[in-house]
C-alpha cells in the first residue's frame, strides 16, 4: 500500500496528553485535495490562557461530539496507508491522538508519522527559530489565523513542500531516521551559530543542567565529544 501523507494538527485544553483534551483536529490530504476539520467537545472546560491561543471557547463546542466519534470519522478519512505529518508530532499531536484514542477505545492504524520540527531542526539549523510561524516568516508566506488546527494544517502544507522539495515521503522518513551531524547549536540563545563559536561555559551550563543527557540532545552531545569540547 502506498505512503499517503496526510497533514494534521490538533487544538487542546492544555499540554499534557494523560490530563488534556483535544477540542479540534484538523487535517488536509493533498493527493486528493480533501480537508477534515472538527471541533471535539472535550468533556470539560477550556482554560482561559488556552482560548486566548487557538480561540476556540466553551460554547464553540459545547454541541460537538466526543472523541469517539470524532476519532472514527478521522481514523476513516485519513485511511490505513497513512503517514501523519504534523509540526511537534512526536512530543504533542501524536501523543494526544494516542491519549485520546485509548480513553475512547479507539485503535489507531499502523500509521507511519513525519514530525516537521524534527525535520526543520535537522536540516535547517541555520535559522533562528523552528516555530510554525517562524518558518512562515522565513519562507515568505503570507499570515494565517495562526493556532487554529486547519489554518496551520494548510500553512504547514505550504511551509514543508517546499522544505522537500521533490522528496517522495518515503525518503522524507528514511532521512530523519539517519544520525544528524550537528554542527550548529539546535537551540537556546546559541541557535543557529557554529558549535566552535559558542562559548564553553555554556556547554558546561548545560551539561549541568541535564539538558544534554535528554534523548532529543543525543546527537549534540555526541558532537561536542567528538570536537573535545564536552569531556565525558
Amino acid at each position: 500500500m502506498p505512503d499517503v501523507p496526510i497533514y494534521y494538527d490538533t487544538e487542546t485544553t492544555g499540554t499534557r496528553p494523560d490530563k488534556d483534551r483535544i477540542v479540534e483536529i484538523a487535517a488536509y490530504d493533498p493527493l486528493n485535495n480533501r480537508t477534515f476539520v472538527q471541533f471535539v467537545n472535550p468533556g470539560c472546560s477550556i482554560p482561559a490562557e488556552c482560548s486566548a491561543i487557538h480561540g476556540i471557547t466553551d460554547e464553540m463546542v459545547s454541541q460537538a461530539p466526543s472523541f469517539e466519534i470524532v476519532g472514527r470519522n478521522f481514523i476513516e478519512f485519513c485511511g490505513e496507508g497513512a503517514v501523519l505529518i504534523a509540526h511537534n508530532n512526536e512530543r504533542f499531536d501524536k501523543p494526544f491522538l494516542e491519549a485520546e484514542s485509548l480513553r475512547s477505545n479507539l485503535t489507531l492504524p499502523a500509521w507511519k508519522w513525519v514530525d516537521t520540527l524534527k525535520w526543520s531542526r535537522k536540516y535547517r539549523s541555520d535559522l533562528p527559530s523552528h516555530a510554525l510561524q517562524a518558518l512562515r516568516e522565513a519562507y515568505g508566506f503570507e499570515a494565517n489565523q495562526a493556532h487554529r488546527a486547519l489554518d496551520d494544517v494548510m500553512m504547514l502544507h505550504q511551509i514543508f513542500s517546499v522544505m522537500i522539495d521533490d522528496l517522495p515521503i518515503g525518503t522524507v522518513m528514511d532521512l530523519l531516521d539517519q544520525p544528524t551531524d550537528v554542527s550548529r547549536m539546535p537551540f537556546g540563545k546559541y541557535q543557529g551559530r557554529l558549535l566552535s563559536e559558542v562559548p564553553p561555559d555554556y556547554f558546561a551550563w548545560l551539561k549541568t543542567s541535564g539538558a544534554l543527557d535528554k534523548s532529543d540532545n543525543k546527537e549534540l552531545k555526541e558532537a561536542l565529544s567528538k570536537l573535545g569540547i564536552l569531556k565525558t
